[in-house]
């Protein structure tokens, strides 16, 4: 998909202030049990295919949701989309609600799966 400079911009932006964390790292977090992994994306992405084990709040009710499901500010989030640029921009967000163990997946959903790791 072809983004747009200003969609860039931001993303770029948010990636200065946001942790990353590669797909492997993320799939070793998983395993070891006390990370939520975050779907961000739409839900129509979530219905098609997702990371085995995942969480789904959409990007359009992160922020309102998530204080609700996840109340402790020290929870370690993995936050992913299709790519890893929507899930900057949320992770971005979550830091200034207070979420201090944030991390965006590099890559994204594209990347676990072309990866062969387990989708559910």
């Amino acid at each position: 998909m072809k983004h747009s400079p200003g969609f860039l911009k931001l993303v770029e932006d948010a990636k200065s202030r946001v942790r990353e964390i590669s797909i492997e790292d993320a799939r070793r977090k998983m395993e070891a049990g006390g990370a939520h992994v975050i779907d961000v994306r739409e839900e129509s992405e979530w219905a098609a295919g997702h990371i085995k084990g995942a969480e789904y709040i959409g990007r359009g009710v992160l922020e309102r949701d998530i204080e609700q499901k996840i109340p402790d500010k020290n929870a370690e989030l993995i936050l992913y989309c299709g790519g890893g640029f929507r899930s900057a921009l949320s992770a971005d967000n979550l830091q200034r609600m207070g979420y201090g163990n944030v991390t965006s997946m590099a890559g994204g959903w594209r990347a676990w799966k072309d990866q062969g790791f387990p989708t559910g």
